[in-house]
C-alpha cells in the first residue's frame, strides 16, 4: 500500500510557520475553511487563524457515541473525523435551480440560477472524504449530463488533506482501500508532528502556494516517525467489510433475517444519509411566490429512508424501515459497484457514530455475508 510519504519533493513546514499557509491561501483569493469546535463536535467552518484549530482535541466514537477530550497534544488534527465531510460544499443541502415566471404576455419563461462561488479552501480533508469526492465527481461531472452548479463549485476548490493518523474505532477505511494515506485528488498534503507538518504538493496550484511557504528540508527520522504512525493507524483499525463480491452476495440474499432483525432497531431517522459523504439523493420543489407570478425550483437533501423516497403511481414501494434499510446497504454497497466501479461506502464510520441507536454497518453486511457463497 503506498503510505503516501513516497512522493517527490517533500518539506517540512514548522508549526510556528503553519499561519503562513492559511495567509497565503487568502492572499490567492481563497476562503479558508478548517476543522473548528463548534456544539461538542468537530466541524468545518471559517478558519483565519492557527488560535481556531482544535490543538490537542481528540475524539472518542463507538456505535451511537462521539465525544470530544481533550490532551496536552501541541498537534491540531489528532482526530478521525466529524458529521462533516466535503459534500455541503459542493452538493449543499438546498440550492435553487431555476425560476419561473409569468411574463407580461401571460407566457411563462424561466431562467437557471447558477451562482459563480468564491474560491474555497478546505484544510484538514481526510483520505476518506477525497475517496468520496471521486465518486460525487463521477457522479455529477463525469455522467452524461453534467451538474453545472456541482462542476462550478468544484472548478474553485483548494484541497488540503491530512494523513489520518489517529482513527476512530468506527473507521474501517483501510478495508475499503480509502486511507488513512491520502494518496491523489489532493493540492496539497500534511503528514502531522509534533513540531510541524511534512507537507508536499499534489497540483501545480498546490506547488505555487508551496513556494511561497517557510519551507525547511524533511529529516529522514521526521520521515520514518510519519511512517510509523500511519503503519499503526492502519493496524488500529479493527472493523473492517467482509471479502467477496458484495453487489452479488447481497442481492442473493434480500430474504436474508436480518433485515428484520435491524429494521426492529433502525428509526428510519436518516442520521446515517445525512452524515455520509457519498449519499446524494435529494429531492426537487417547486415553491410559488405568494402573487402566483413566480416560483423557485429547489433541490434538497434527501433519503432513501423516507417514504416519499419510493413513492412511485400513488404507492410507496418500500413501505416499512425493512426494505429502506435494505435499499440503502444494497446499494451503497452491492449496485455502486455496478454503477460507478466501487463500492459507495469510503471507511469513514460516520453512520455507525451518529447513528442514535448504534447501528454498526459492517456488523450488519458481516452477519448478511456471513454463510452465503462467494461463488
Amino acid at each position: 500500500m503506498d503510505d503516501g510519504l513516497s512522493q517527490q519533493p517533500r518539506y517540512f513546514l514548522p508549526r510556528q510557520s503553519f499561519q503562513s499557509l492559511i495567509d497565503q491561501l487568502t492572499l490567492q483569493g481563497f476562503g479558508c475553511v478548517g476543522p473548528v469546535v463548534r456544539d461538542a463536535a468537530i466541524v468545518f467552518d471559517q478558519l483565519r487563524s492557527v488560535s481556531e484549530l482544535p490543538q490537542g482535541t481528540r475524539d472518542r466514537q463507538e456505535p451511537g457515541y462521539y465525544r470530544l477530550e481533550n490532551s496536552e497534544s501541541p498537534r491540531w488534527f489528532s482526530w478521525a473525523n466529524g458529521p462533516q465531510a466535503l459534500k455541503p460544499y459542493l452538493f449543499p443541502s438546498r440550492e435553487v435551480l431555476w425560476e419561473g415566471s409569468v411574463d407580461e404576455d401571460g407566457s411563462l419563461s424561466f431562467k437557471e440560477r447558477i451562482t459563480e462561488p468564491q474560491p474555497l479552501a478546505v484544510l484538514g480533508v481526510r483520505a476518506c472524504d477525497l475517496a468520496a469526492l471521486a465518486i460525487h465527481d463521477a457522479h455529477f461531472l463525469n455522467g452524461p449530463s453534467p451538474d453545472a452548479h456541482y462542476a462550478r463549485r468544484r472548478e474553485q476548490l483548494f484541497l488540503v488533506a491530512v494523513h489520518c493518523s489517529h482513527p476512530a474505532s468506527t473507521c474501517f477505511c483501510v478495508s475499503t482501500g480509502d486511507g488513512p494515506a491520502p494518496t491523489c485528488g489532493y493540492d496539497m498534503a500534511l503528514a502531522e508532528l509534533d513540531e510541524g507538518f511534512i507537507i508536499d504538493a499534489g497540483s501545480e496550484r498546490g506547488k505555487r502556494i508551496l513556494d511561497q511557504l517557510p519551507l525547511v528540508e524533511v529529516s529522514a527520522e521526521q520521515l520514518d516517525q510519519a511512517g510509523r504512525e500511519l503503519d499503526a493507524a492502519q493496524k488500529a483499525q479493527t472493523r473492517e467489510l467482509p471479502d467477496g463480491p458484495l453487489n452479488r452476495i447481497l442481492f442473493q440474499n434480500l430474504d436474508h433475517p436480518r433485515w428484520d432483525d435491524v429494521a426492529e432497531r433502525c428509526l428510519a431517522c436518516g442520521n446515517c444519509t445525512s452524515v455520509c459523504p457519498t449519499c446524494f439523493c435529494a429531492s426537487e420543489n417547486d415553491v410559488p411566490s405568494l402573487d402566483g407570478l413566480t416560483s423557485e425550483h429547489s433541490r434538497e437533501w434527501s433519503s432513501c429512508f423516507t417514504e416519499g423516497h419510493s413513492f412511485i403511481s400513488g404507492q410507496a414501494i418500500r413501505p416499512d424501515i425493512r426494505t429502506r434499510y435494505r435499499q440503502w446497504l444494497t446499494h451503497k454497497l452491492g449496485s455502486w459497484i455496478d454503477q460507478y466501479g466501487r463500492s459507495g461506502c469510503v471507511g469513514c464510520g460516520r453512520c455507525i457514530a451518529w447513528c442514535p441507536v448504534g447501528i454498526d454497518l459492517t456488523e450488519e453486511v458481516g452477519a448478511i455475508c456471513k454463510d452465503a457463497s462467494h461463488d
